[in-house]
């Protein structure tokens, strides 16, 4: 009987676990994941878990993961790779033989090197368990220092401002989520964070961190001093490569896998945050994503492949963040657009069409209160999929529905 081997419990192991059994895999399936917990979803850990102290959102209860029989393994870290033995060790000291490995180790947060972190009043924000931690600083009368304008900052002073918490937020750069979406966006965001009592420190430089029992002082070089109850730090995350690189698979911003999700071992496949893979649309460049749609389908691509399918992604790149009562969300990526049109949908929403030197879609970022946007950004998803050429002009006009443009 074949044994399938997935480590790496979160979204992506999971989803990767139940594709199995979907596609009609009767070999054993083991997940191990190094977290005590069932395998949960991450979004909810910025808002719904530190805003209302809710429990994780599984991914499954433990019935389901018997009734489809795929073992689980949590609280225990696999250590090493035997690629010519085909098994994986185990911090328990166990081996598990695979036939078939997926590796979705996901990101760890990137640290500050210069903070100390003696104390608990410094804190990153990637699991149940760091959001558990932050949670109760966020009260009415504390003050939270967040470090970096990203994602995940900006999602966390929002929930913050809504317990009550005082927030400044300190970015290096001249803006907010400067990688992420256009200056436009970025403007209503600070401004819709402004208007909700954060303070936003943008283009600053921290000189040193003082963590002490009783609350942390962020010195910047500018001379100011910043007393908080509590430090988030939000300035990006690193691919968890070091179990694949130490078994000798190919690396490149991340475990480097082809169209099919296969590293350079072909049993060994790779998905989700871990891992950078050539994107079709945008004509094979390696890129790396960290978002829940890319988790979920990666997942059940990687199960597809490691049974024989050599079925390829078509997925377009789609990221979305909630912030008070807007919605942000991009579909494909930007880079390399020459040209930009704007669609406004109301006076609190409009999108942005990024388009080539060849005029074909790339991208499209919007920002709107609710589902504002939704509609007119999965289309515009689809007509990034269909590499479409719209009329610029047409894009423009909100009279013309995008629905139009796809079916031309």
């Amino acid at each position: 009987m074949s044994s399938f081997v997935i480590v790496g419990a979160g979204e992506c192991g999971a989803r990767a676990a139940f594709a199995l059994r979907e596609r009609g895999f009767d070999g054993a399936v083991t997940l191990v994941g190094t977290e005590p917990l069932l395998p949960y979803e991450r979004p909810p850990l910025s808002k719904d878990a530190i805003v209302a102290g809710a429990q994780p959102t599984f991914v499954a209860d433990a019935a389901r993961f018997e009734a489809e029989r795929i073992q689980i393994i949590t609280g225990v870290s696999v250590i090493a790779i035997d690629r010519n033995g085909r098994n994986v060790a185990l911090s328990n000291g166990s081996r598990l033989p695979y036939d078939k490995l997926l590796l979705a180790t996901g990101a760890s947060a990137r640290e500050l090197p210069a903070a100390p972190y003696s104390h608990g009043r410094i804190r990153v924000l990637r699991s149940y368990g760091d959001a558990s931690a932050i949670r109760p600083h966020m009260a009415e009368g504390n003050h939270i220092a967040i470090i970096g304008g990203g994602f995940i900052g900006l999602e966390l002073a929002a929930s913050a401002r809504k317990l009550g918490a005082g927030v400044t937020l300190l970015e290096g750069l001249p803006r907010v989520l400067t990688r992420a979406v256009p200056a436009e966006i970025a403007e209503v965001v600070c401004n819709r964070h402004r208007g909700a009592g954060v303070d936003l420190l943008l283009g600053i430089k921290i000189a040193a961190i003082d963590e002490r029992p009783s609350d942390v002082r962020i010195s910047l070089e500018d001379g100011r001093v910043i007393a908080a109850n509590l430090v988030v730090v939000g300035v990006g995350s690193i691919p968890n490569v070091a179990l694949a690189d130490a078994a000798g698979l190919v690396i490149d911003n991340g475990i480097a896998v082809d169209q099919h999700l296969q590293t350079s071992d072909p049993d060994i496949f790779a998905a989700g945050d871990c891992c950078s893979f050539p994107i079709r649309h945008y004509g094979g460049r390696r890129i790396r994503l960290e978002s829940w749609r890319n988790a979920h389908e990666q997942g059940a691509l990687a199960a597809a492949n490691m049974m024989g399918a050599q079925e390829t992604s078509a997925a377009v790149p789609w990221f979305w963040s909630d912030q008070y009562d807007l919605t942000l969300q991009i579909a494909g990526l930007a880079e390399g657009a020459v040209t930009t049109v704007r669609r406004d949908l109301s006076t609190e929403a409009f999108i942005l069409f990024h388009l080539g030197a060849d005029g074909r879609l790339l991208a499209a970022s919007g920002i709107g209160p609710g589902n504002a946007i939704a509609r007119d950004i999965r289309l515009a998803e689809m007509l990034i999929a269909a590499g479409r050429h719209p009329d610029p002009a047409a894009l423009a006009a909100p009279q013309i529905k995008l629905k139009q443009l796809l079916a031309a």
